[in-house]
């Protein structure tokens, strides 16, 4: 164990000598920083990294996060090079088996994704597997990919590597340093306690693997990640093992692979793995193994030897079963702290030796530049807020996550546990109506409507809610309907200072009268979309903000980040003490005429007009804007109310066929109207012009957030445009599909997919370069199947905006 003094203060500190803390002050000092000290309470890699399996697989679900695993494997293939440090990587390739149709879509799915940014992934027949694999039964076996730059790797090597990399660089990594305490002031952390003295910091980045939590907690953050039991086998060797396997997957049978020499590790991910360290790992706890529970590993152990023979045969030189950190959605949490602004989180990475080099990539250019290269809002640590926090959520959430590592991935599916604590005022009433419901930050959200309805998603084919929703579709075009929406995230904002400081942190102008909603982006320094919103202005310095429901904590905190620190600004949230119910559809005006006090005709109740009005004995913030491309109007209410304007509008829209809907209709129906979803079609990757929607960017308006590079983009020109397209065929698209010149170049990959029950379309959205822009005709790989479809300039939907306007 090194033993170096601990320093009085240092610029960044990092609190944890794992593999994901390593790489992130290997790539703190590339990025130019010097004085950067990493803690470790044991030794390096005495966490979950000594006991790894270290399998290197690059295939994700989003194309950034397959980028961030490719950026770890082009740093193994130098590191050994550039450090001296033997890591033993060898990327020996991986095969990935489909043991049903649906894991085979699923899998052709990922392949016309990786074909859309030129990841190397190739499909091959059960027979060509089994070249590869001569130990594999292929009983069962649909076919499978195989991707040649995966592999495997030595997690000590490579964490030593990442240390000695380091510290020749000018970082100080002191091992045998007890974190106990972390002092903050005005949202900034201090000063790191330990057991060997104080240190100030500048910039605090919290590494601490199973422990996070409890690190976290000292300073304030809240970080869900906990920790359960891992096990995997290894077997006793045998000649019969060939040399140069890949790596294998199997998900359907639910193990994975990696040739040990002359041997195999075997490892999988059961339904019923234990919880470690309930109430907060101990920081006794180091280098150290669980015992071994053979009963529970027969779950993975009799399924690999249906599909490996040879199992039977071999015997087991050693059992592991060792804790792993996990998050409730099973992917990492990474980046600033939503509580401080000097703070940053690595943790919750359940397979950190694949991900350790891309993620402290990523996390140091966090930390130097503001912001990674790319948008990372899968891993995203604001993607989690108080409601999953609960000791309960998180363990019944990570026990679930854990197993569901291996199983199918549906384009839409639904959890089904830590659900029903989060419910609107209006669940019961919908309940009743058979609202089939899903979960969306914690709250349970009616997604579709069917008495006795049962979500069945498919991948090529229909899921079981296609119909149903296209009925909810066609009553909000054709009638009128109700939304709840009751999950948005709400903001009130006033002070002597709030016009001032939206002004600048909105691309919009936010100069309008009282009683105007503004739609607007909210950008980067790059131009880059951090958030899609409405602001309502009510007063000279009074605004309510809506934003999506999962986006409260990201799209607040950027907000409060920028606003003045001297008191001329209030802030608050406001989500749970309003619920929203949407009415829209063109009848929808003469529903609420029946029952608003106060005119609500098109001269009187203009489009994005915002006004309190009365609905029955209900006080009201209606908004005449929708997300569904028809007339409309959001009724904001106190909760208490909600249950009344509910029933009260249910009885004036029952002479005009009032139907309730949910947000799968709003899917099909966004989609018609080109209305974009931040998360998919806009991040912080792209800018309002490549989106189209430079008409929310106001340059005149004096300067704001991203200006400068906004007006250079709209001066230069865009590089890409984010285009509509048609298919020529009703196949189903879900976003991920690679987009195609009609020469058969490869031009980008679409964002958001699904099916338009108004125009009988399969539609999609997609980047793609400026100047391949100008074609009519492209083809779009569906599961690949190549598509011809038309491009459009304008919304498949009532373009004009008639309905919208009327």
């Amino acid at each position: 164990m090194t033993r170096t003094r601990l320093p009085d203060r240092a610029r960044i500190v990092i609190i944890g000598g794992g593999a994901v803390g390593c790489s992130i002050a290997y790539h703190l000092v590339k990025e130019g920083e010097k004085d950067v000290l990493l803690l470790e309470k044991s030794g390096l890699t005495h966490g979950a990294t000594w006991h790894a399996a270290g399998l290197v697989g690059q295939l994700r679900s989003k194309r950034n996060l397959t980028r961030l695993m490719q950026d770890s494997v082009r740093l193994y293939g130098t590191l050994t090079a550039e450090t001296g440090q033997e890591i033993e990587w060898r990327p020996a390739g991986s095969l990935r088996l489909a043991s049903s149709e649906a894991r085979w879509s699923e899998l052709k799915r990922s392949v016309s994704t990786g074909r859309s940014f030129g990841f190397d992934i190739h499909t091959v027949s059960p027979a060509e597997a089994q070249k590869m694999f001569p130990l594999i039964d292929l009983k069962g076996v649909v076919g499978a990919v195989f991707v040649p730059s995966d592999g495997y790797v030595d997690p000590t090597g490579l964490t030593m590597a990442y240390a000695k990399g380091a510290r020749s660089g000018g970082a100080k990594l002191i091992e045998g340093v007890l974190v106990t305490a972390i002092e903050t002031w005005d949202r900034r952390a201090t000063r790191v306690v330990t057991s060997q003295g104080t240190v100030e910091c500048e910039i605090l980045v919290n590494a601490a693997g199973m422990w996070a939590d409890r690190v976290g907690s000292m300073a304030g953050v809240k970080i869900p990640a906990v920790a359960v039991e891992h096990q995997y086998m290894v077997t006793e060797k045998s000649a019969e093992i060939p040399k140069n396997l890949p790596t294998l997957r199997d998900p359907d049978k639910a193990f994975y692979l990696k040739p040990d020499v002359s041997a195999l590790a075997i490892g999988g991910w059961e339904p019923n793995t234990i919880p470690f360290g309930r109430g907060g790992v101990p920081f006794e706890f180091g280098r150290e193994l669980l015992p071994s529970n053979f009963e529970r590993f027969e779950q993975i152990a009799l399924p690999a030897t249906e599909r490996l023979p040879i199992l039977e045969k071999l015997g087991v030189r050693t059992l592991i079963n060792g804790p792993i950190p996990i998050s409730p959605d099973g992917e990492p949490i990474l980046g600033r702290a939503p509580e401080l602004d000097n703070a940053f989180v690595a943790c919750g990475f359940t397979s950190g030796i694949a991900a350790s080099g891309g993620a402290g990539k990523a996390l140091a250019q966090w930390i130097v530049h503001g912001e990674p290269e790319r948008d990372l809002w899968a891993f995203d640590v604001r993607r989690f807020g108080l409601h999953h926090m609960s000791g309960r959520y998180r363990y019944e959430r990570a026990v679930e996550a854990y197993h569901r590592y291996y199983l199918i991935h549906w384009p839409v599916e639904e959890l089904s546990m830590g659900r029903g604590g989060r419910r609107s005022p209006l669940y019961p009433l919908l309940k009743q109506k058979g609202a089939v419901f899903g979960s969306r930050f914690g709250w349970e959200r009616p997604n579709w409507f069917c008495s006795g309805g049962k979500d069945v998603p498919s991948f090529e084919g229909r899921p079981s809610w296609f119909e149903a929703v296209a009925a909810e579709h066609r009553a909000t075009r054709e009638c009128v309907t109700l939304f709840d929406q009751s999950s948005f995230s709400k903001f009130e904002i006033d002070g002597p200072g709030a016009f001032a400081a939206l002004q600048w942190i909105a691309a919009n102008d936010l100069d309008k009268s009282a009683g105007t909603a503004i739609y607007t982006q909210l950008c980067n320094e790059r131009g880059g979309i951090e958030a899609d919103l409405t602001f309502m202005r009510m007063g000279e310095n009074r605004f309510y903000i809506v934003t999506g429901s999962a986006f409260g904590v990201r799209d607040g905190g950027w907000i409060r980040r920028h606003l003045p620190t001297d008191g001329s600004v209030d802030f608050r949230d406001v989500t749970s003490a309003k619920a929203v119910i949407n009415v829209c559809g063109p009848r929808s005006r003469e529903v609420l005429a029946k029952v608003a006090d106060g005119d609500v005709s098109n001269a009187a109740f203009p489009y994005l007009g915002a006004r309190e009005i009365r609905i029955g004995y209900a006080p009201v913030l209606a908004v005449r804007i929708t997300y569904v491309g028809e007339l409309g109007w959001e009724l904001h209410v106190p909760v208490e109310y909600a249950a009344h304007l509910y029933e009260t509008l249910c009885e004036a829209g029952a002479e005009f066929g009032i139907a309730d809907a949910g947000y799968r209709a709003i899917e099909t129906l966004r989609l018609e109207k080109r209305y974009l979803y931040w998360g998919a079609d806009i991040t912080p990757d792209y800018n309002p012009y490549e989106a189209g929607l430079g008409f929310a960017v106001a340059l005149n308006k004096g300067d704001f957030i991203g200006r400068d590079a906004l007006l250079r983009a709209r001066t230069e020109g865009v590089k890409r445009k984010l285009c509509t397209f048609l298919l020529d065929e009703p196949v189903a698209v879900h976003g991920g599909e690679a987009i195609y010149a009609g020469d058969g170049r490869v031009l980008g990959v679409t964002s958001s997919g699904g099916f338009g029950h108004t125009i009988r379309k399969s539609i999609v959205f997609g980047y793609i370069p400026a100047e391949a822009a100008k074609a009519e005709r492209y083809e779009i790989e569906a599961f690949m199947r190549r598509v011809p479809a038309t491009r459009i300039d304008k919304a498949p939907y009532d373009p004009e905006r008639k309905k919208l306007l009327a």
